[in-house]
């Protein structure tokens, strides 16, 4: 590995992992359109969509790690919330991380691309005004909230995300959680499933450690960095981030899809 190599990949790191703890989303999102497309740009190895796969699981399993920490005493994580959604996103997780194994590049793609574009449809529906709602006041359809998370866990354990960028959606939009009791739970729930996701992927034999080290570096600096400045924004703010940011992802993915 050499100085360019190892520069390209911890700045991509380093970039996923700050959005990351500061939107509650694994940060698999942004790396995983930019580990393919961005080292090519440099004259680098391109990964293989199964390689992107296995660095992103490990990443977001660091990352998550970093942002959950930040928020241990934010007072704005629902336990209840990630026990229901944690367990059916760890279960869902693990089937589709020893699943894509047997999928083409093409496979694994094309998921990534639905469930982008699902979560960029989903961030632009109007949602009723529930961020004035306390923790203690927050509730929720139990059940509902384990099955879409078993769903998000199937998917996120094929493309090697904690499906962070569709559990917030489905958090704020369906089940009608406020803002910043959706970050911080999310990042735990994320959490969860991304160990499911990376113990199937090193089985599997989809990782490639050397890149992985250094992006799990980055994860530590950059996840704290980015969750600390996230419990300072305007969650209006935050809610339009991740919104063009998911749909710009979406965008990108299907266009790679497509050509």
């Amino acid at each position: 590995m050499d100085i360019t190599f190892i520069m390209t990949i911890f700045l991509i790191g380093f970039i996923g992992s700050y959005i990351s703890g500061m939107l509650g989303i694994g940060g698999a999102i942004i790396n995983y359109p930019l580990l393919l497309f961005v080292p090519p740009i440099f004259g680098l190895a391109a990964f293989s969509a199964h390689d992107v796969t296995g660095i992103s699981a490990v990443q977001v399993l660091f990352a998550s790690i970093g942002g959950v920490w930040s928020y241990r005493k934010s007072g704005h994580v629902n336990k209840t919330l990630i026990l229901y959604m944690g367990i059916s996103v760890l279960i869902g997780s693990m089937l589709g991380s020893f699943g894509s194994r047997e999928m083409s590049e093409n496979g694994v793609n094309f998921v990534y691309g639905v469930l982008a574009l699902i979560a960029a449809f989903m961030m632009f529906i109007p949602r009723k005004r529930m961020d004035q709602v306390t923790k203690e006041q927050v509730s929720f359809n139990k059940w509902l909230a384990a099955i879409l998370a078993l769903l998000v866990g199937l998917g996120a354990g094929i493309v090697g995300a904690g499906g962070g960028f569709l559990l917030v959606p489905i958090m704020l939009i369906v089940l009608r959680i406020p803002t910043r009791v959706t970050i911080a739970s999310s990042l735990a729930i994320t959490l969860i499933s991304s160990i499911g996701a990376t113990a199937g992927k090193i089985t599997t034999g989809q990782v490639d450690f050397y890149p992985a080290l250094i992006i799990v570096a980055a994860s530590l600096i950059a996840a704290p960095i980015g969750a600390m400045v996230g419990k300072k924004m305007n969650v209006k703010v935050l809610q339009v981030l991740l919104a063009l940011l998911i749909l710009a992802t979406a965008v990108k993915t299907w266009l790679g899809i497509m050509t």
